[in-house]
Order: C-alpha cells, then sequence, then structure tokens
C-alpha cells in the first residue's frame, strides 16, 4: 500500500520542554545525570561549584572531557539528539539528559564547549525559558563573549573540555525570590545531598575499580569520596561468590551478576564512625537489599524490588546486581535513570539465589543481639563435701509436677538422633537444630521446583514463630 505524502506535526515547545521539566529529577539526580556525560567525554576531573546570591544564584559543571566542535554542540543541544551509544559501556541512552536534567532545575541552561586543544575557541549556546514562552520555538541563543567569560571563570583556558551553567534556579531553591538565611541553609543542605548522591552512584568509578574511567569530583572545592555500600574494608564483612544468570529478552542476551554481601553487625565493626558511615544516606533499614548497577554506574540503592519487605533482622544484606545496557529493555530503565524493574523472567531466580544470603544476614543481626545472661552470685554458703546446710526438720522439697507430656524411655531411639551415651561414658551435649540449620538442611533435600515453594513457606514459618 502506497504512503501518501504526511504532513509534520511539530510539538508545541513551550508546552513540551515545560512538561518534560517534570520527568522525576531532584537536583542531586539532575547533577548525576550531567556527570554520564562527562565521563562518557573522557574527563578526568568534574568541578562543581554552587553559588548562592539570591536571584542571581547558579550552579556550574565543568568537565575536562574531549569537548565538542559547534556541530557537536548544536546537536548536543537538540532534545532527542542523535548520536551512536556504545552498548556495553555508554552511560547515556535517549538523547535527552542534558536538557531534560538542567531545564528540570533551571529556567537557563548554558552549555559551552572547547573540541580543539590547538584552538581557543569556544563555543556557547543557552535554552532560555523566558526566549521559548515569547516565541513559542524550538531555538537555541548563542551566548555574547562578555557573557561567557563570567560563565566560564577560567575554566577551558588551557584545556577541552564541557561547561553547563544552570541560572534562575526556581527548582532548586523552591522561592519566587529566594533571598535570606533561610533560602542559603536550604541550598547548602542540598549540595550536602548532592555529595552524598555523587560517593554512592559514582562509587566504582571514583575509586578506580572501573578499567580507564577513573575521575575526581571536586563540589565546592572538596574532594567527594567514594561510598562503599557493601563495607568490603571491614574485616568482618561476608562475601558470597558471584552468582551468573543469563537472561535472553526480546532477541537480545547477557549476563546479569549477583554479587552478596552481608555486613558486619553494629558491635563486629571496626568503630562505630564506619558503622554510622556505611549507613547510607537513607540509613540502616532502608539501604538493605539490591544495589542494581547499570555498566558499572548505580542505579538502585537499596530495597528488594518487591521480592520481600523491609525488615530490622536482614539489614545486614546487601546484593550488587549487574546487567550492561545492552539488556535497559528488560530492565525498564527510565530517562532519568533513577529505576529500574527486576525482569519477571528472573525474579524467581532471584529470590531462590539471595535467599541464604538473607538467612545468613539474619543469623548475624540476631545472633549478635543475644546476650549471655551471667548467673547470679549465691546468696547462701555452698555446703563442703559430706556437709548438710539444711536446718534438723526441715521438710523435704516436694517433688516436681509430672510433665504434661510423655517421655520417651532412655533405651528407646530416636530418629536422626544417636542414642544416649551408656553409664559411664562420657557425657555429651545434647543436639539441638537451629531454624537456619533446618531451612538449609530442607533446602538440601529439596529438588529446584520445590525450592521456591519451600522457601515461602519457611519464611511464613519464621514470622509466626517470631
Amino acid at each position: 500500500m502506497a504512503r501518501g505524502k504526511g504532513q509534520e506535526v511539530i510539538p508545541s515547545a513551550k508546552r513540551l520542554i515545560r512538561s518534560l521539566r517534570d520527568m522525576g529529577y531532584d537536583f542531586a539526580t539532575a547533577v548525576a545525570d550531567l556527570v554520564d556525560n562527562s565521563i562518557e567525554a573522557g574527563a578526568t576531573k568534574i568541578t562543581i561549584d554552587v553559588e548562592f546570591n539570591g536571584d542571581d544564584s547558579w550552579v556550574r559543571i565543568a568537565d575536562n572531557g574531549i569537548g565538542m566542535g559547534l556541530e557537536q554542540l548544536q546537536e548536543a543541544m537538540r532534545y532527542g539528539s542523535e548520536r551512536e551509544y556504545d552498548g556495553e559501556k555508554d552511560l547515556g541512552k535517549f538523547g535527552l539528559g542534558l536538557k531534560t536534567a538542567s531545564m528540570s532545575q533551571c529556567q537557563r541552561m548554558i552549555v559551552a564547549s572547547r573540541g580543539n586543544k590547538q584552538q581557543k575557541e569556544i563555543h556557547a549556546y543557552s535554552w532560555d525559558m523566558d526566549h521559548v514562552d515569547a516565541t513559542n520555538r524550538w531555538e537555541i541563543l548563542k551566548v555574547d563573549k562578555r557573557e561567557l567569560k563570567f560563565v566560564l571563570n577560567g575554566y577551558l583556558d588551557d584545556t577541552t573540555g564541557t561547561v553547563v551553567f544552570w541560572q534562575r534556579l526556581d527548582r532548586i531553591l523552591g522561592y519566587k525570590h529566594p533571598y535570606g538565611e533561610n533560602a542559603k541553609k536550604r541550598l547548602n543542605g542540598m549540595c550536602r545531598e548532592v555529595e552524598q548522591h555523587l560517593a554512592m552512584v559514582f562509587h566504582r568509578f571514583l575509586a578506580g575499580e572501573v578499567p580507564g574511567k577513573k575521575f575526581q569530583i571536586i563540589l565546592n572545592g572538596n574532594l567527594v569520596q567514594p561510598w562503599d555500600p557493601f563495607a568490603r574494608n571491614e574485616q568482618n564483612t561476608k562475601k558470597m561468590d558471584p552468582i551468573h544468570l543469563h537472561l535472553e529478552y526480546e532477541g537480545r542476551g547477557g549476563l546479569v551478576t549477583l554479587e552478596p554481601f552481608v555486613l558486619p553487625h553494629q558491635d563486629q565493626f571496626s568503630s562505630r564512625d564506619a558503622f554510622n558511615h556505611t549507613s547510607g544516606p537513607n540509613k540502616w533499614n532502608r539501604q538493605q537489599g539490591f544495589y542494581i548497577y547499570r555498566a558499572n554506574r548505580l542505579i538502585q540503592s537499596g530495597g528488594w524490588s518487591g521480592l520481600r519487605t523491609i525488615d530490622e533482622h536482614t539489614k545486614l544484606a546487601r546484593i550488587a546486581i549487574s546487567f550492561s545496557p545492552h539488556l535497559d529493555e528488560a530492565f525498564k530503565i527510565n530517562v532519568a535513570k533513577m529505576r529500574v524493574q527486576l525482569p519477571a523472567q528472573l525474579r524467581d531466580q532471584i529470590e531462590t539465589e539471595t535467599a541464604p544470603v538473607v538467612r545468613i544476614a539474619r543469623h548475624t543481626y540476631d545472633n549478635a543481639n543475644k546476650k549471655p545472661v551471667a548467673s547470679p552470685p549465691h546468696s547462701s554458703p555452698q555446703p563442703a563435701p559430706g556437709q548438710n546446710l539444711t536446718p534438723p526438720g526441715t521438710p523435704s522439697p516436694a517433688p516436681p509436677p509430672a510433665s504434661p507430656f510423655p517421655t520417651r524411655p532412655a533405651s528407646s531411639p530416636v530418629p536422626g538422633i544417636s542414642n544416649p551415651p551408656s553409664a559411664g561414658a562420657p557425657s555429651t551435649p545434647a543436639r539441638f537444630w537451629t531454624f537456619d540449620e533446618l531451612q538449609t538442611r530442607l533446602e538440601s533435600l529439596a529438588e529446584p521446583d520445590e525450592k521456591p515453594v519451600l522457601l515461602k513457606l519457611l519464611e511464613k514459618l519464621r514470622k509466626t514463630i517470631g
């Protein structure tokens, strides 16, 4: 069937750009999205400056990456920009992050870039909501050199790279005219949240664990230190063997890797400061669970993705789940790279594989909280051998009441337990099974298809008996 000539329908610029401001970013996640771009540009240093000055407050994110020429910059400013993404390692995906992240926080953004170290030419354009509202056109504006000097403040003088500058910070400051101590305190608090978020999201990069992509982030003059969710430098952290699961989705396949950790109980940490530091931005209970990484960049930090509920007794369990961008569709990653879903094909497997980790975490927590009870001091003197301290005429104590439960003769064998030793043989303490030992034994006897049902029943039983 022949197609007729189509009629192009261009979206209303002011309506769509304003709608795209509400994609779910906050200050920290918006900055993190721009850091993604700097990483992909090969930056080794990313500098973030935040200045409070009422209506004239601003944010600057500068990097020393490869930068962009004129045509590259113009294309990068396009909503839905066209570029090839490296499916295995690229942190970008939709061609929207630079614009949507920036405009979610401010009403005017400037991007300046230098792509040739041999030439000092720097190109700069802006998106300005006032201009878009007035014209309803998808127009970027060239930034004049006088303003550009203030925006750059010496960045890009002797290196290639890119500078992103945010002005009119309506979403960050939350005030129409943000003056006064309250507005300043709010911005300072948000900067601390940004530092915590970047330290967590990019901890593998900041620690040099990603080959060829180590870099520094400097926020308001302070070097951001990586925050390791798994406390791998603690002697008592338990690291389990990694688990590799194969996933096929819509004709594409790849590995999903699980790396389980059980963190030490508070009493087993090297110090109280170390314990408090490891609690994370959302504190212990909300930081338990899955840490999901896409191309080594953390997307989800904690939570059980609907497989189980948050529990004080399992708060020491943290499990890294890593996948490559090839599997984005299977994990339903969103534009802001803040939300993922476990693929339906893997949920049962992941639940089964992580159940032993949760048990060990529960056992670690419960045992550390069981304090031995000291025997009370004797209030009366102990008799010497052969001495009876009972006064004459004292009646003998009544015999203990009969047990309401039937007893088994000592000679009677008990299934699964050795018979008691004969007279004269050394005494052996009775063997009691803990719930965890019983569960492990049952799992070893169960067939693979029986395990999911067994685990659910045991979990219900555990909750019932407390």
